[in-house]
This record gives C-alpha cells, sequence and structure tokens, in this order.
C-alpha cells in the first residue's frame, strides 16, 4: 500500500520497539509481525517498508483470507494502526514555530500517532495505565493478555489476540485476581465490557456524537473513565484531532523541562501555551510524549 511522503516507516518501528514487554506484536529485522482477528478468521500479518514510499503487508504461514473484504479489512486496520489517512503537512507548519514542538517534529519526523484500533483494547489500556509506570501497565496488559485473551501459532511463533468484550463481561473481580490489579480496575474493565456486550459502547456510537466534547462525555460518564482517559481513548483509537489529556503527568514534566520551569506548568499555562495547536492537540501531545521516552 502506499504512505504519505510524510511518513518514516523507521521512526515508527523505534517508537513501537520502546515498548517493554510487549505481548501484541513482534519486531524482528525492521519488520513488525501481528495476528489481526476479523470475524472468524486470525491472519498473521508481517508489515515491511523496503521501498519509499511504500508499506507491504504480507500474510503468513497460510493465513492468508480466502475473502477479499477480509483482506481489506486488514489494510483498512494496519492503516488506522499507523495513521496514514492524516496529512501531517499543516501540523509540520505550525510546529516549525512552536517553542515546544519545534524540536520534537525535526527529531521524529515522519512519527504517526501510532493507535489502538480496537475500542475494548484502547479503554482496557487507558484503565490499565492508571497511576502507575508505563513497565508495570504493560506487565498487567501481558497478565490479561495471557490469561484471559487467546493466541494462534505461525511459523514457530506464538500470537497473542487481545480478549474480547465477551471474555471479561462474564467474569467476576475474583476471576481477573490473578492479574494481582486494584478491585477497582477489575471492576473497571468488567463494567466497560459489559456495555460493549449490550452494544452500548461502540466506535460507531462516540464517533457519532458529532462533537469531540459530546464524545468525551459519553465516555466520563462510564464508572472508570475520567477525563485523562477519555481523551487517551479519543486520541488513540477514534482520531479525533482536538483530543487532548491535558492532565497528563509526562506531558506535564516534558513541557517543564522544555520551558525550563522549576514547577509543573499550572493547567493555565498550558491552554496559553498550546493556543495554537487548535485540532492538532492529539498530535502534539504524541509527539511530546515521544520525546519522554
Amino acid at each position: 500500500m502506499f504512505v504519505p511522503k510524510e511518513f518514516s516507516f523507521a521512526e515508527n518501528l523505534k517508537y513501537l520497539s520502546n515498548a517493554p514487554n510487549e505481548c501484541l506484536f513482534h519486531i524482528k529485522d525492521k519488520r513488525v509481525y501481528k495476528a489481526i482477528p476479523i470475524e472468524q478468521e486470525t491472519p498473521v500479518v508481517e508489515i515491511s517498508a523496503d521501498y519509499e514510499n511504500v508499506m507491504t503487508i504480507r500474510f503468513l504461514g497460510g493465513t492468508t483470507p480466502s475473502r477479499k473484504w477480509v483482506r481489506a479489512a486488514i489494510a483498512r486496520y494496519v492503516r488506522d494502526w499507523f495513521d496514514l489517512d492524516t496529512d501531517l503537512v499543516p501540523f509540520y507548519d505550525l510546529a516549525k514555530t512552536d517553542i515546544l514542538l519545534q524540536k520534537a517534529v525535526d527529531e521524529f519526523h515522519g512519527l504517526r500517532n501510532v493507535g489502538i484500533p480496537d475500542l475494548f483494547e484502547a479503554i482496557c489500556w487507558g484503565i490499565i495505565g492508571q497511576q502507575i509506570n508505563l513497565t508495570f501497565a504493560y506487565t498487567l496488559k501481558r497478565r490479561l493478555v495471557e490469561n484471559f485473551g487467546r493466541h494462534v501459532e505461525c511459523e514457530g511463533e506464538r500470537y497473542w489476540i487481545f480478549p474480547s468484550p465477551h471474555n471479561i463481561a462474564a467474569l467476576t473481580v475474583e476471576d481477573l485476581a490473578v492479574l494481582r490489579m486494584t478491585v477497582k480496575k477489575c471492576e473497571y474493565l468488567i463494567g466497560v465490557a459489559q456495555l460493549m456486550v449490550e452494544g452500548k459502547l461502540t466506535k460507531e456510537r462516540l464517533l457519532d456524537a458529532g462533537d469531540y466534547k459530546k464524545a468525551e462525555k459519553m465516555l466520563t460518564k462510564i464508572r472508570g473513565i475520567g477525563p485523562w482517559t477519555a481523551n487517551y481513548v479519543l486520541m488513540r483509537c477514534l482520531r479525533i484531532p482536538s483530543a487532548f489529556p491535558i492532565d497528563d503527568v509526562g506531558l506535564h514534566n516534558v513541557i517543564k523541562y522544555l520551558r525550563g520551569m522549576e514547577n509543573k506548568p499550572t493547567k493555565e499555562e498550558i491552554l496559553q501555551l498550546s493556543a495554537t495547536w487548535t485540532n492538532w492537540e492529539s498530535y502534539a501531545t504524541f509527539y511530546l510524549w515521544r520525546s519522554l521516552y
């Protein structure tokens, strides 16, 4: 598939390689390997970019889907994962003169807001990551995936698939005790899974809200989802450009560092510094995060 000029597979690979203890994809020899479930099929793909402006998706080990629409769905998933349909030119133009962004966009040029296309996975990741460090969050995710997800074997490798809402909705807090996660977080995961199984929470419903603030409000009404988690999901899964996790500690730390401040910035200071980011808040946040990790 063709990719935009403002896309660097190498930069995105570097970002993915920084994930400690990742369990949902492998990286080897400048290629990404992942199982992508589509309905009853679970193809395993190799994603590479050996030629400029072209990304190649290859199905491994006889997992090529027989149906054309499934192959098309896999291509859409990959485009979404790497956010290939967003034109980054306007963002780069505004960042050139932005005191917080100019260094990050120069250093990580071609990086995309690498997303989490599956809504349940995105919300779970947001909940799991609340008020803990990133390394421990990845440990908890691995426990969740390996205890309640499934896997496929392909060419001598094991590929894990994130649990579906149906896998989690029927469980109890006691069932999730194996994760060694707080009781409240276990309750939140089960509650979100139940809402999704009942059809009350879907990607389509959130996108149909028609307004960023309305979608945020729909999410924050759910137990366990505060403004940070809501904006994280809107940013990484729904691709809402103005999603802005303004309360994020990492964002505060990087602004403090870049501005040489003695204390972390106040919300008012962040709003002032981000005044020109309109409709690019999510990308600005992602690039600033990247400069931290």
